[in-house]
């Protein structure tokens, strides 16, 4: 077995880590400086005193500041979230966590006010990083390899024709796509299907983009939040957005989808989800990634739904995902070195720590993918389901 060196051709010196962190790592299998896929490389034991004060926001941050390496950090985060040591957190580190949770429980962090804030701080950073990580539709969402498929675009493809399908589309009907990213699934809707679609973006950025894509098609792009929206739709679709609307606003969501669909209408939700309630998205993501994040749980979710829709179909690929941020990650590090005289290496470290350790949520079992078909309760015509 090689010998572990650290970034500067070093061999680790040794740390001294504290026992109750030592324990913690010994019930994932993860240890200190010693050779394995998953285990840590610590080059600095200031890693330690910040995972006691600030969990995971100390150990992002630590991360993103070299103070330490993992061979696979997707192993890592499997590994720790497997044995729920986010659970398990300690001192300081949990009470920051009930803080965390109480700003949620108190504060409607997804209001109008901040609805565009994951746009500038996460859609808008370049869409030069998203068209080098994503598939050929830039597609930034789940794909689905239950189809078959082989590749990342074959994948993102399969994913936007069961969409489609479960929507069963027609053509000349009116398609509202809440969340429409770079307009892959806008422009997929309309060229196979010959469909009208309105779509929707908090990023100035994406919708750029998405109007130049989708340019010659009957497709409306608009910089707009989705409380803002009026008019009739056939057929509604949200992907990959559900997660910037929060609990507090759920009510007013399905409101609105209700309200824009005629009676024979169909609205597809694809959301990533948790097994179990949580009050808060982790603190890293939520500083460094996507702001004001909020993941449900099928209970409140189904709460939500119940008195405004019909649950037609509740699908869950949640192991997709790992695959597809896998792809991603890729993508990412294969086009680094034509990215980095842009970006600087503190945000090559915190693009690849957000890729593996949402791979490592997701291969977990703690998230799960779902595309929830839902139904008007006065729609005459039964439903089937496209798998």
């Amino acid at each position: 077995m090689s010998a572990i060196l650290t970034p500067s051709g070093h061999a680790p010196r040794p740390v001294r880590v504290p026992p109750v962190l030592a324990e913690l790592l010994a019930h994932a299998g993860v240890a200190v400086n010693q050779p394995g896929p998953a285990n840590l490389q610590v080059h600095d034991e200031r890693v330690f005193d910040e995972v006691l004060a600030r969990w995971s926001l100390g150990l992002g941050e630590t991360y993103i500041d070299g103070l330490w390496d993992c061979e696979h950090l997707d192993e890592f985060f499997t590994a720790v979230l497997r044995a729920d040591l986010d659970r398990r957190s300690v001192g300081l580190a949990r009470l920051r966590l009930g803080l965390a949770a109480l700003r949620a429980r108190l504060t409607n962090l997804q209001s109008r006010a901040r609805a565009f804030q994951v746009g500038e701080r996460h859609y808008d950073i370049g869409n030069d990083v998203f068209e080098a990580m994503l598939d050929a539709r830039m597609v930034y969402s789940c794909a689905y390899w239950g189809s078959g498929a082989a590749s990342l675009d074959e994948a993102q493809e399969a994913k936007l024709d069961l969409i489609c399908r479960k929507l069963q589309l027609q053509p000349g009907e009116h398609l509202l796509d809440i969340g429409c990213g770079w307009g892959g699934l806008a422009r997929y809707a309309a060229e196979r299907h010959g469909v009208r679609v309105t779509g929707i973006t908090v990023s100035k950025e994406q919708a750029e983009l998405a109007r130049g894509r989708c340019r010659g098609l009957p497709v409306e792009i608009r910089v707009e939040d989705y409380r803002s929206l009026d008019g009739r739709y056939d057929k509604i679709v949200s992907v990959g957005m559900f997660e910037h609307v929060g609990r507090k606003n759920y009510p007013v969501y399905f409101d609105m989808a209700r309200r824009l669909m005629g009676s024979e209408g169909i609205f597809l939700l694809h959301t990533i989800g948790t097994n179990v309630y949580t009050p808060h998205v982790d603190p890293w993501i939520d500083r460094y990634i996507f702001p004001n994040g909020q993941l449900p749980a099928p209970a409140e979710l189904a709460a939500a739904i119940e008195p405004r829709f019909i649950v037609e179909d509740w699908h869950n690929f949640g192991p997709d995902y790992d695959r597809t941020l896998m792809a991603w990650s890729e993508n990412f590090e294969a086009a680094w070195p034509r990215l980095r005289s842009r970006y600087d290496e503190r945000f090559h470290r915190m693009f690849r720590y957000y890729l593996l350790s949402c791979a490592g949520f997701f291969r977990s079992r703690q998230g799960q993918l779902w595309q929830v078909v839902l139904t008007p309760r006065e729609r005459a015509g039964a439903y089937r389901s496209a798998r």
